[in-house]
């Protein structure tokens, strides 16, 4: 999803520029108009004083840059933590699922040796049937719980993508989004 930004200011003074800030964002042809965001964090609004020194500047802008940086590593890392917790589970219950397919396979005996009893024949079928239904809810329940944990997964990337849109400026006043429409 490509996301192309242009900026439009008023030109009504310094005061007035940064209340004034727009920009237009196309998201995949649907156009909007949007407050500019800050681009500094306001704890370090005290360090962002204007500076005369280039070097402290460039300092500074490093470290946004930095801590931006290791903002997003931090995310990315949840969710590769989360994404290895389910790789793991499944290859827990493919194991799992693998163990209990040879312990049927070792009860089972093989078709050289039959058994003289037919008590013992259906016992052996009835002890097979079992394990194979065992088997079946224990996959059930370790895919349902994955299931879970994706569709967790899914409501906090749905939340977060609903607050976006929540945060959008059409959502203003009506003064405050006719202004913001006669402005453009």
């Amino acid at each position: 999803m490509e996301s192309t930004t242009t900026t439009a200011t008023t030109a009504t003074g310094a005061a007035d520029l940064e209340d004034d800030e727009w920009e237009l964002c196309n998201d995949d042809g649907f156009v909007y108009k949007r407050r500019k965001r800050r681009r500094v964090d306001p704890v370090d609004e005290s360090a962002s004083a204007p500076i005369s020194d280039p070097k402290a500047e460039e300092r500074q802008r490093r470290e946004r840059k930095k801590n931006t940086l290791l903002k997003l590593k931090e995310r990315y890392q949840r969710e590769i933590d989360q994404w290895e917790h389910l790789s793991n589970t499944l290859r827990a219950m493919e194991e799992s699922t693998r163990q209990l397919q040879q312990q049927r396979d070792q009860t089972v005996p093989s078709g050289s040796s039959p058994l003289p009893e037919v008590q013992s024949t259906q016992s052996l079928v009835v002890d097979d049937l079992l394990l194979q239904a065992e088997a079946q809810e224990a996959m059930i329940k370790e895919v349902s719980s994955l299931c879970d944990i994706a569709e967790a997964m899914c409501n906090a990337e749905e939340e977060q993508l609903n607050q976006s849109l929540i945060d959008l400026p059409i959502w203003a006043s009506p003064t405050e989004l006719m202004a913001s429409l006669c402005d453009e």
